[in-house]
């Protein structure tokens, strides 16, 4: 059942959905290769090889869902909001602003979620 009704509702959900640092180092990785699977494919012309990019952007954020953090992926409920998401939480670590938007969500750190 979705319980958010907006991406402003959903974004700090997220957030706590990958409170954990290698959860998220996961995430990084996935989406790196993803968007290395793009360009790459764009600059070749290698079309195919765009089937390539769900897998290497998914396949490293389920794995840490499954085996780190323990939960269950967003992608499932929000696919759209999710993707989104990534990208937006991926930009925010780049950009060296990921921790205001932790603390904002209620994850420590440390990556434990403290509860409003």
């Amino acid at each position: 059942m979705r319980e958010h009704t907006s991406f402003a509702e959903f974004w700090p959900f997220y957030l706590r959905e990958h409170a954990r640092p290698a959860t998220r180092s996961w995430h990084y990785v996935g989406s790196t290769l993803a968007i290395g699977v793009v360009l790459w494919a764009l600059a070749t012309q290698t079309w195919w090889a765009l089937l390539a990019v769900p897998v290497s952007g998914y396949f490293f954020a389920w794995v840490s869902h499954a085996f780190v953090e323990r939960n269950k992926p967003a992608t499932f409920t929000y696919p759209l909001w999710s993707l989104i998401a990534d990208y937006r939480i991926f930009a925010f670590f780049l950009a060296g602003k990921l921790g205001g938007e932790l603390e904002r969500a209620g994850v420590t750190p440390d990556g434990a979620v403290i509860e409003n």
